[in-house]
């Protein structure tokens, strides 16, 4: 069985051999690993666990994430084109600053997602589940409404006195 970080170094230094030494390996877990500032094309992982993992500041293009659990993995800043999160769970995944160009979120879980000043052009959220439970402020970027879930409202809302503690509105300078 090869170990966690031998596989990190195939995905960072030959990813196309990736899906051959994971052959046969049954469920894999790639969770916290650091795949930060890579660029990665044409790579599918499918059924990977990579809770935890970070591609911060990376560049994917036609990546395929079908069946993994993305949960809270860092894509802030990344630049990602034609990628697939097919049936994959990213709740509490992060994309803030991130790319997402032409991405497909089919029977996606979304719940907790964080789309900070993200570009979603042209991405396919329509078939993505709990969408409605993601963060996203007005610089987000929402692609067309034909490919957003018909109960998504993607208008940005500042009222969030009621996620504020009853301490903050009562807290004054002169109190520290």
């Amino acid at each position: 069985m090869t170990s966690k970080e031998e596989l990190a170094n195939i995905i960072i230094n030959s990813p196309s051999e990736f899906e051959d030494a994971v052959a046969g390996q049954g469920e894999i877990d790639l969770s916290e690993v650091s795949l930060s500032d890579i660029t990665l094309s044409d790579v599918t992982f499918n059924n990977i666990d990579f809770n935890s993992s970070s591609f911060a500041d990376s560049s994917l293009t036609e990546v395929k994430f079908i069946d993994c659990d993305l949960t809270s993995v860092d894509f802030t800043r990344t630049h990602l084109i034609e990628c697939s999160f097919e049936n994959s769970i990213l709740n509490g995944t992060n994309f803030s600053y991130a790319t997402l160009s032409y991405c497909d979120f089919t029977d996606a879980d979304m719940a907790g997602c964080i789309f900070e000043e993200t570009d979603l052009t042209d991405s396919d959220l329509s078939n993505s589940e709990n969408l409605a439970a993601c963060r996203f402020d007005s610089e987000t970027i929402w692609p067309d409404s034909d490919l957003l879930p018909e109960d998504f409202d993607g208008v940005y809302s500042d009222d969030t006195s009621a996620l504020k503690d009853e301490e903050d509105e009562y807290s004054s300078p002169d109190s520290y």
